[in-house]
Order: C-alpha cells, then structure tokens, then sequence
C-alpha cells in the first residue's frame, strides 16, 4: 500500500514539472531567428556588366542603337573654273547672209544651228553650221551658201543670267554656189562675232548675234556679214 502510494505521488510531481520546464524552453528561446533568405531578396550581381540581362523585355528595344559615321559632303567649290548652269546650249534660228565678191554679191537667208559645249562659266567649245539661199545671180543660177565652223566661245557668265553676252572665234569651210570658171565653190573662212542670250525660263533663251565672215573662194577673199535670231535651248 505504501508503494503505490509513493508511485502516485511521483507521477504527480513528474506532470507538474513538465509545464515549468516548457516555461523556461520559451525564456531561454532566441528572441528572433532571421528570416529565411526569399528568391526575391537574393544579393543580385553580374560578373560583366555588358553581358547583363535586361530588366524588362522591352529594355534592349528601347536603348538607341549606335549610328554608322558617314563623311560630311564637301563644301561647294569656290574655284572660278566650276560651272553652275547647264552644260549644253542648242541654238537654232534664222540667218541673213550677205555675201559680197568680185564676181558677183548676193543676199541670202535661212537656217543656223549652233552647239554649244560650256566647260565653265566662262569658257565653251562651239560648233556652227549656216545654210541660206539666195536670188538668182550670174544668169540665173540660184545661190546657196554654206558656213561650217568650230572654235571657242567666251561667256560673260553662266546661262542662268537673265542677259548673257557672249562672244566667238571660229575657223573651218565655207561652200558657194553659183560655180564659176576655174574656180573652187569650196575654201577657207573665219568667222568673228558675238551676240547676247536673254533666258526666258532656265531652260530657254532667247538670241541675237552677228558675224563678220572672211571666205577664200574663187581664188580671192570675201568679206562677209551675217546676222541671225533664235532660240536656245540648254539641257
């Protein structure tokens, strides 16, 4: 009977003490343990900058990519020798041709046609060819004239000027009828004159000129007037 009531008595003790030790479990506790490293808190770093990912989809789109250098366009030239108009002037027009020899003298009109190479502004390389007609002479016989030329022409500017004066030296042949005995219908001329352009709009003009014409034609030398009015064109 006494142990059994010894054996109460400490089971009693041993469940009264579990509480107080329970107690003092949660006393010595830490007060604070760290919290557990989140996924989202994690120290975020990149060995090599440029290779980092972008923070968002759009990040690398919206960075400006670098433009490609390319060489500034050369300043227009100054020289006086550049050229500012169109290269090639086309003249056509009408021509009055009086021819005056020895033999005989005649008054004869009809075509010139004039090409014109502009080097500069105030240099070209012209070529010009002159057919007329004229009256009957010697008898009857129709006269007809012909002037083939090519030389140099001087400007007084570019054809973008609302006047251009301009003026010309030019050698080559020259062709005549009527035929006269013992005598070339062919030989040598010089032509010498000038003339001004009046532009109507950049790619027409408007001519005047006037020649003086020295022929070698029926073993002697002529002395010749022309003058003519046309249009030009440049391009």
């Amino acid at each position: 009977m006494k142990r059994l009531a010894l054996a109460a008595l400490l089971a009693l003790g041993t469940c009264a003490s579990i509480p107080a030790q329970q107690a003092s479990l949660l006393v010595f506790a830490p007060a604070s343990q760290p919290p557990a490293l989140s996924t989202t808190n994690a120290v975020k770093f990149t060995l090599v900058p440029e290779l980092a990912a972008p923070a968002t989809p759009f990040a690398a789109l919206a960075t400006p990519l670098p433009q490609p250098a390319f060489p500034k366009a050369p300043a227009p030239s100054q020289y006086s020798g550049s050229y500012d108009g169109y290269r090639w002037d086309l003249a056509i027009g009408y021509e009055f041709v009086h021819f005056d020899s020895a033999a005989f003298s005649a008054n004869l009109s009809g075509l010139h046609t004039d090409l014109t190479y502009n080097v500069n502004n105030w240099v070209g390389l012209e070529g010009n060819v002159v057919s007329a007609f004229g009256g009957d002479v010697l008898g009857g016989e129709m006269s007809k004239y012909v002037l083939y030329t090519v030389g140099a022409r001087i400007n007084a500017g570019s054809s973008r000027r609302r006047l251009t004066p301009w003026g010309h030296a030019l050698v080559g042949g020259a062709h005549l009828n009527p035929q006269l005995a013992n005598a070339s219908k062919n030989g040598f001329a010089l032509q010498l004159g000038g003339g001004a352009d009046w532009s109507y709009n950049p790619r027409v003009s408007f001519r005047a000129e006037a020649d003086y014409v020295r022929t070698q034609l029926y073993s002697s030398s002529q002395n010749n007037v022309q003058v003519g009015i046309g249009a030009v064109i440049h391009f």
